[in-house]
């Protein structure tokens, strides 16, 4: 079997949302931006996928979540933002700082031109 071909184990996740097909669906570029990153941090190895299970389930599980999972990735993204944190690789404080400077690429880019982080006007003048 290729790369290609094989299915990491977090593409079984259960409660991921698939097409007819059974492939993992986004709704948004970002989802599978998401799905990407927690794919590519596990297979180097920055957590298991036991710790990733126990983050999402505990993340899934809240009260308060959408009755039709439709909050899915934001799910998803707490528990990555939650694993760097425990894992000393990013804080909640690092991750607002990026996440504020992604926001203001994305207003400041013209429509249909890709968003670069490079386009945060604060980022170009030394700040965030």
């Amino acid at each position: 079997m290729s790369r290609c071909e094989a299915r990491p184990a977090l593409a079984a996740s259960q409660g991921l949302p698939r097409t007819a097909e059974g492939d993992p669906a986004f709704a948004e570029p970002w989802q599978a931006q998401a799905f990407a990153l927690a794919v590519h941090l596990h297979a180097r190895g920055v957590f298991t996928w036991s710790e990733w299970a126990a983050a999402l389930s505990a993340r899934l599980h809240q009260p308060g979540r959408a009755a039709d999972g439709s909050d899915y990735f934001e799910a998803w993204v707490e528990a990555l933002c939650g694993l760097l944190a425990d894992k000393g690789i990013a804080g909640e404080e690092a991750v607002l700082v990026l996440q504020q400077s992604w926001q203001r690429a994305a207003e400041a880019t013209p429509h249909g031109q890709p968003i670069l982080r490079e386009n945060d006007p604060q980022r170009q003048t030394g700040a965030g």
